[in-house]
């Protein structure tokens, strides 16, 4: 029972769910995490959007499950490995289609049509990636960092929330880094059609600038007038050096030979996990206490 319920987890791909946690970013900072009504939202929305990562996961493990069978630890994977048959995991999807759809409609009145909006747009997208874009240099890293942001649009848009521009492109380099800093080291084994267009030099400059840029507009957004008029402090651009510790960790990391899947490498290191730590509640004390 334990591994046929080990088995849909993966499919569904559970330990994947902490980077929908980005939707709760924007209700963190608009300093409502204790209004329950907006907590709630959040939630909800949380949950709406886990659905449709879900939803993709299975359509693009369905499309690709004789390359899978291929990859070294693809293969281990629930439908690649036999473990799950393909009409056991169409079953789940339309089950997913059918719970997504109904919550959609019950919670909309919470979550918002600007917010739906979005969260079709991600779904499109990364139909879209699985049909056939991921073989287009650069468009793929970019809807591979889409992902990210619009995680943050749409649990900004749950909460009825604007986002400062420099905050918006603070995430926008983030995803990109992340996204050049995947598919470099991808490239090392090169178990992507899509690889053969890049070269390492190219990942490697691209994902360093984007981390650059990352850190400028991140400082930039912690002096803004209306970033210090809102949380009545500018005191966050003490936290700058925290985050430039955890780029460093991570990219030791990347630079170890990791396969450059952000999840893996946040979860599989207890000093990267203490720094994000660090910065989470330094930054919840900024927000909420000083």
């Amino acid at each position: 029972m334990l591994k046929i319920v080990r088995n849909y987890c993966q499919l569904l791909r559970l330990q994947h769910y902490l980077k929908n946690s980005l939707i709760f970013i924007p209700l963190f900072f608009s300093q409502n995490f204790f209004n329950i009504s907006c907590l709630l939202a959040s939630l909800a929305g949380f949950c709406c959007f886990s659905l449709t990562a879900s939803l993709i996961y299975i359509i693009n493990d369905m499309r690709d499950i004789a390359k899978d069978r291929q990859h070294k630890t693809k293969r281990l994977r629930p439908l690649a490995s036999g473990a799950i048959s393909v009409k056991q995991a169409a079953n789940v999807l339309v089950i997913l289609i059918i719970v997504l759809g109904v919550l959609l409609l019950t919670l909309q009145d919470h979550i918002g049509s600007k917010a739906t909006t979005t969260l079709f747009l991600y779904l499109f997208l990364n139909i879209g990636y699985s049909y056939g874009l991921k073989n287009i240099p650069i468009v793929e890293i970019l809807i591979l960092a889409s992902g990210f942001i619009l995680r943050i649009i749409f649990g900004a848009y749950v909460v009825n929330v604007d986002i400062s521009i420099w905050l918006y492109l603070t995430v926008i380099m983030g995803a990109l880094y992340l996204g050049f800093g995947k598919r470099r080291n991808e490239l090392q084994k090169n178990t992507r059609k899509v690889l053969n267009y890049y070269t390492y030099n190219f990942l490697d400059k691209n994902m360093y600038m984007c981390q650059i840029l990352f850190i400028v507009f991140y400082s930039l957004w912690s002096i803004d007038s209306t970033t210090i008029a809102r949380f009545h402090t500018a005191a966050f651009s003490y936290t700058v050096p925290i985050l430039f510790l955890i780029l460093m960790k991570y990219n030791l990391n990347l630079e170890r030979g990791s396969d450059g899947d952000p999840i893996p490498i946040i979860l599989h290191d207890k000093i990267l996990l203490a720094l994000c730590g660090v910065y989470s509640l330094t930054a919840f004390y900024l927000v909420y206490f000083l």
